[in-house]
């Protein structure tokens, strides 16, 4: 039987598509048209790829986790050969099992803001960073609010319209379906089971090979995890007229243990930015340090002083 006439390759639901579609926002490059990307399916999620003028490659990691409802079927042709089978069931193990077709990104994101709510943010007021300022969203916001809307705690083993989409709670909805092959992908978006309900129909195409930036564990001198509102701020404040940013990592400053509290302030008030950003423009330069502080840096790896533009 084929996959048109049986089950699904895909099916996901979500109760709450905000965090979802925000993922998505993350690989969409502005000022840019009828952007493609590449949908990766595996057991444990989707991968999202955007490419852009063979330069600069957008992945975005949206796990199984994130959704109500995962169900994913790969099309996984049957062999007679043992050994084949055996290999077969090794992949699956090992996650290989992958579905992958491309659509326009654009109309993907569209389709999932029909009814106007898919940009909010979950929370206006809660986690804001101290850089964020009145009226915008921080990542925190939406983070915070998406796992306790798309917990698997709020699972439902029921099979009514309420299960697919959130129950009473009036949120916008989403179901997600992708048969196979030569098939679209569908959405269906509700703001709430007795509300209205659009269906979108979105055609699918083989994915083609994308970019592959080689990148060595091993040479690695810099690493940083901090979350994107941090960063946003500070390039907010640069000069419009600066075309160039330049990056200073420096290790962290070894404390002494038995030092007090004053002398391990001191030490790190008077060594080197672990992290500054620098940029030149027309009316002067800006310099940004960013502080040894793990409300800043969630995470900070370097293993000598580095500096790139």
């Amino acid at each position: 039987m084929s996959q048109g006439e049986g089950q699904p390759i895909l099916q996901a639901t979500l109760h709450d598509l905000r965090y979802f579609t925000t993922l998505l926002r993350g690989v969409h490059f502005p000022n840019v048209g009828i952007q493609r990307a590449v949908i990766k399916v595996t057991e444990r999620g989707l991968v999202v790829i955007v490419e852009e003028a063979r330069t600069l490659l957008g992945t975005s990691y949206i796990f199984a986790d994130v959704f109500n409802e995962w169900s994913y079927h790969p099309d996984i042709p049957l062999k007679d050969d043992e050994d084949n089978e055996q290999e077969q069931q090794a992949n699956a193990e090992e996650g290989y099992n992958t579905t992958a077709f491309e659509i326009p990104l654009n109309t993907l994101i569209e389709c999932l803001n029909i009814f106007g709510t898919a940009g909010g943010s979950l929370s206006k007021n809660a986690g804001k960073p101290r850089w964020t300022k009145s009226g915008e969203d921080s990542d925190n916001d939406s983070n915070a609010d998406a796992s306790r809307n798309t917990g698997r705690s709020h699972r439902s083993t029921g099979r009514t319209i309420d299960h697919f989409f959130g129950g009473s709670e009036r949120t916008t909805s989403m179901r997600m379906t992708y048969i196979g092959p030569g098939y679209p992908l569908t959405v269906i978006v509700a703001e709430d089971s007795s509300g209205p309900t659009t269906t979108c129909e979105i055609s699918t195409s083989e994915s083609e090979d994308h970019l592959d930036f080689p990148f060595d564990n091993e040479q690695m001198v810099l690493k940083i995890i901090l979350k994107s509102s941090w960063l946003r701020d500070a390039l907010s404040e640069l000069d419009p007229s600066c075309d160039k940013i330049t990056f200073v990592g420096n290790p962290p400053v070894v404390l002494d243990p038995n030092a007090t509290a004053k002398q391990r302030m001191k030490a790190r008030q008077e060594g080197p930015p672990i992290l500054r950003l620098e940029a030149t423009g027309t009316f002067g330069t800006t310099e940004m340090d960013y502080p040894d502080d793990k409300e800043v840096l969630e995470s900070f790896e370097c293993e000598q002083p580095v500096r790139f533009r």
